[in-house]
C-alpha cells in the first residue's frame, strides 16, 4: 500500500511539472510569433515608404 501512495505522489508530481513546462513552451512560442508579427509589420510599413 505503501509503494502505491508513493508511486501515486510521484505521478502526480511529474504531471504537475509536465504542464507547466508545457505551458512555458507555449508562452515561448507565443513571443516568437509576436515578434514575427511585428518584424512582418515593420517590413510592410517599410516598403509602402
Amino acid at each position: 500500500m505503501r509503494k502505491i501512495l508513493i508511486l501515486a505522489a510521484a505521478a502526480a508530481t511529474l504531471a504537475v511539472a509536465g504542464c507547466n513546462t508545457i505551458a512555458g513552451v507555449g508562452k515561448d512560442v507565443q513571443a516568437a510569433g509576436s515578434a514575427v508579427t511585428k518584424t512582418a509589420d515593420e517590413a510592410k510599413d517599410g516598403v509602402k515608404k
